[in-house]
């Protein structure tokens, strides 16, 4: 694939991040892309593979998989890219991922990290961005193939949840020839890709272009509805002639420390909905860090989220901790490739926050022990203690006990699971052991309800899994879709 030995005539060229200084003024896209040339030139970097590992989506290590969970045909639309062929890339693209808008812009690249040739120089092909130019060039030109919608005979699905994995259902079945109704709790349909990821990061309008696609196909969205309201499960699985379950893990998980409930600390999806909406609907925010001194608890991708939106509204200081002590700049040797490269990464809300604080604004092997209140009760500082990991667990430090100024607290350490309410209404069996995720029928998605249910209750993305990638999700909700298509013998 690709132009033979191109790799060793070009090196790779990525996007580039607007000026810091620029871009912390707005909430406008982060990025600036290369014109279609060099996305020709990058294209054509792809080796030729024998085995393309970038395809694989198997995991090697603990964490997160090597390759692309979707399984896209990287090497394939590669090579339609670099002779210039949009239409038949994306068409090649669309046989195995129907949102890679959204996966092109969020998803961390499992794919480069298993590219050949980031085993052999480090500079892997631009896979990433190369799908981000197909999915726009496919949109600048009428948008993804259209299907006809389905008739009022056709069985009726409901799926509960917007997010990645709620509109890749919605789509995969709606394609299969299902009318599909769309239930989310919030204002707007989108889900975590509306209000869990930033503006700049993910512009609102490419959700909200998707989900206009959807309803031009017959998809219908009912937004400000709860299905977790016993009378609204009661109706869906009254009409429906499945419900899938696609909420995401929204449990978010707090801290032991001592005042962690006072005014003053709040959740980072909280945080970062009520950024969104104040973006989006104008005025100020319900939730800001302006003139505050802010600290971010968790150092993952919505940690990162927090940080660069509390920058834009105008934070006085911005600090980030992460309980786990820092990762190594380069792979360990026990990190071969094609295992994902557990490195620490300095991204574009870091790199905005250490240009404010003058210097590094994150620490690492750090325990908050307790929120310190000012006379209203209201959050004042942050006392911390450094943890010692060198014996394989954490150890606290007990004379590193120190104090720093927060009047922003944000906690973004992560999800236990999904919230329970929604099941508890449609009557689906939790877990008593292990991680709190819904009971399903082994090797399947379908989920264990009482002997009188009639109604078949599915469940797809992080709802089942508990919380993932966007790439992950989507990946499992077209399993999920796969699985209800065949029930009702779509």
């Amino acid at each position: 694939m690709g132009k033979p030995g191109a790799f060793l005539e070009h090196d790779r060229a990525t996007h580039a991040l607007r000026p810091v200084d620029e871009r912390v003024r707005d909430f406008d896209e982060l990025y600036v892309e290369l014109d279609d040339e060099a996305r020709r030139i990058q294209a054509s970097r792809c080796m030729m593979c024998g085995v393309a590992f970038c395809q694989m989506g198997a995991s090697f290590g603990k964490a997160r998989p090597s390759g692309c969970p979707l399984h896209n045909l990287i090497p394939e639309w590669n090579e339609l890219v670099y002779r210039g062929r949009w239409k038949e890339a994306a068409e090649r693209l669309a046989l195995t991922s129907p949102l890679p808008e959204f996966t092109s812009r969020v998803c961390p690249a499992l794919c480069e990290a298993a590219c050949n040739l980031g085993s052999v120089d480090g500079e892997p092909t631009t896979i990433h961005d190369n799908e981000r130019a197909i999915s726009d060039h496919e949109w600048a030109t009428g948008g993804p193939r259209r299907f006809e919608p389905a008739g009022e005979d056709a069985p009726l699905v409901s799926v509960i949840g917007s997010g990645p994995a709620g509109l890749a259902t919605a789509w995969e079945l709606a394609r299969r020839g299902a009318r599909v109704h769309v239930i989310e709790r919030d204002d707007r349909p989108g889900g975590l890709l509306m209000y869990g990821i930033p503006n700049m990061k993910l512009k609102k309008d490419i959700v909200t272009r998707r989900c206009d696609l959807m309803e031009e196909l017959g998809i219908e969205f009912a937004c400000d509805t709860d299905a977790a309201d016993p009378a609204v499960a009661k109706e869906l699985l009254e009409q429906s002639d499945a419900v899938v379950v696609a909420a995401g893990a929204r449990a978010a998980r707090g801290l032991g420390a001592h005042n962690i409930d006072a005014p003053g600390v709040v959740y980072a999806v909280d945080y970062l909905t009520a950024s969104t909406k104040a973006v989006l609907d104008g005025g100020e925010p319900a939730i800001s860090a302006k003139g505050l001194d802010v600290i971010v608890i968790g150092g993952g991708d919505t940690g990162n989220d927090c940080v660069g939106t509390a920058v834009r509204q105008g934070a006085k200081s911005v600090r980030q901790f992460e309980f786990l002590p820092a990762a190594p700049d380069k792979p360990l040797p026990n990190n071969a490739w094609p295992e994902w490269p557990n490195v620490k990464k300095t991204d574009y809300g870091q790199q905005e926050a250490i240009a404010l604080m003058g210097g590094e604004m994150r620490e690492w092997a750090i325990d908050t022990l307790e929120v310190e209140l000012d006379e209203a009760g209201a959050a004042r500082a942050l006392r911390v203690v450094d943890l010692d990991w060198s014996h394989g667990k954490p150890e606290r430090l007990d004379d590193t006990e120190r104090e720093y100024p927060a009047q922003l607290v944000l906690i973004a350490c992560g999800f236990t699971g999904p919230e329970h309410d929604v099941f508890d209404a449609l009557d689906v069996q939790m877990a008593t052991e292990g991680r709190p995720l819904p009971v399903t029928e082994p090797a399947t998605h379908r989920a264990l309800r009482t002997a009188e249910a009639t109604t078949p209750v599915y469940v797809a993305g992080d709802a089942r899994t508990g919380s993932s990638l966007v790439v992950n999700a989507i990946a499992d909700a077209m399993a999920c879709a796969a699985e209800v298509a065949t029930r009702l013998s779509l």
